[in-house]
């Protein structure tokens, strides 16, 4: 039998007036972590920078969304919970962009709530897996959790790569922690003192997160988008003992396991010398791939649910049911956006209905647009006879404003029915604008 350390939760505590916080330090002092407790946010970030915890909870009163932002602007990944006894203060704060993961109500009442809270992820890390396609995956995933080999995570965005990557951690019994690096959209040099540190000797040294990940997780989002010169240090990186990578000697109890993830690494990026060949191979010595939302019908009646009682306790509100239209219209949509769309239409349900069942009306875009029935069940034929005449610019065109119209505006969710990058949707979108064309505005 093998014995193992789990190492317990560090969790920062930012309480600068509210006395009631004194039963959150307590209650997680008795579920095992540790408890730093600071006054001030930037006290708390001090200690985030050199990765002293797993877990943030901060007061409601205090400004939560400048601090979230803060974290979002220095890449510190870390979950953030807001903990308060105003439920009025919490809707305010979690309607704003910048908004924590979680939020427990003070006094707290319901121990194994806020314990569960406490288990070092934001959300919970079970997986909705009615259908057989996606049971599949999570088998495949956990049964490779208690190895070494290196994951890559590949789905649209919004399937649950980093939800898989946390199961797969949780199931690994690995002694240190998990770690989120985000690769998209972070400057090369920023994205490399994230990896690999930076050795100063001014106050702004700062170590590397493949280093604080012994024994750990370190999990990559968004590996597609590494550059290339940080691609070769990652690949001489995984040919020594910092991570478990595919023929290494590398001690697990010591190293760091990585998993990567990405929306699509394809033979063409490789190709085209946009993605090495070598690092592909070491990446993905196991390889999961998150089927979209449009193929998971039969888990949409148990995430539809699950998320519906999660937002009624939050905002202390019967759990409803779905009216027979409305059911009928979360099957048909195709859910460009996949689960997080569909969290987030819930989401806006829950807030929008004012009767005993959740109906068609209240199922609306960010903008408030209904999710209309035209367009979800779209047709597999391509209508050819009615392009004939138009240019393919005109065509294009056409069919990406009328794809931005249906997905609300939603750039990210027009993305991914479109099968391009969001980068290359806005560069598009932004040729209509000059032209005079009117474009769907963002939300």
């Amino acid at each position: 039998m093998r014995m193992t350390h789990v190492k317990p939760v560090r969790v920062i505590l930012i309480a600068a007036r509210n006395a009631t916080s004194c039963g959150v330090d307590a209650l997680a002092r008795k579920a095992g972590a540790l408890v730093t407790r600071v006054a001030s946010e930037a006290t708390a970030v001090e200690y985030l920078r050199r990765a002293e915890g797993d877990l943030v909870m901060i007061e409601v009163d205090l400004d939560v969304p400048a601090f979230v932002a803060r974290l979002r602007a220095e890449r510190i990944a870390v979950p953030v919970i807001a903990c308060g006894s105003d439920r009025a203060d919490a809707r305010v704060m979690l309607a704003g962009r910048n908004t924590p993961d979680d939020y427990v109500q003070l006094p707290v009442q319901h121990e194994p709530v806020t314990t569960a809270n406490l288990s070092g992820e934001a959300t919970p890390w079970f997986i909705v897996a009615g259908c057989d396609a996606m049971r599949g995956v999570v088998q495949y995933g956990l049964s490779m959790a208690a190895t070494t080999a290196p994951i890559l995570i590949q789905g649209e965005t919004g399937t649950g790569k980093e939800l898989m990557a946390r199961l797969i951690h949780a199931g690994s019994n690995r002694p240190g922690h998990f770690l989120t690096i985000e690769c998209q959209g972070v400057a090369p040099e920023i994205l490399e003192i994230e990896l690999f540190g930076r050795k100063s000797g001014d106050h702004s040294q700062r170590p590397g997160r493949l280093g604080e990940a012994s024994g750990g997780t370190i999990f990559l989002r968004g590996v597609e988008t590494l550059p290339p010169a940080l691609q070769a240090r990652l690949l001489d990186a995984l040919q020594t003992s910092a991570i478990c990578g595919m023929g290494t000697h590398a001690d697990a109890s010591t190293a760091a396991r990585l998993i990567t993830s990405a929306n699509d690494i394809t033979a063409a990026l490789v190709e085209r010398g946009q993605f090495r060949a070598d690092l592909l191979a070491r990446l993905s010595l196991a390889k999961i791939n998150l089927p979209p939302l449009r193929e998971r019908n039969a888990d949409i009646d148990a995430l539809s649910w699950c998320f519906a009682q999660r937002f009624a306790a939050l905002y202390d509100l019967p759990v409803r049911p779905y009216d027979d239209e409305a059911a009928a219209i979360l099957h048909s949509y195709p859910w460009p956006g996949n689960v997080r769309e569909l969290e987030e239409t819930v989401h806006r349900a829950t807030l929008l209905s004012r009767t005993p069942r959740i109906g068609a009306d209240a199922l609306v875009h960010a903008n408030g647009a209904r999710l209309d029935r035209a367009h979800c069940k779209p047709s597999d034929e391509i209508l050819v006879d009615r392009l004939v005449g138009h240019t393919v610019a005109e065509v294009e065109r056409e069919l990406i404003l009328q794809t931005l119209e249906s997905c609300g505006g939603n750039r990210t969710s027009a993305s991914s029915v479109l099968g391009i990058s969001v980068r290359t949707l806005r560069n598009k979108l932004k040729t209509f604008v000059q032209a005079g064309i009117s474009v769907s505005p963002s939300h």
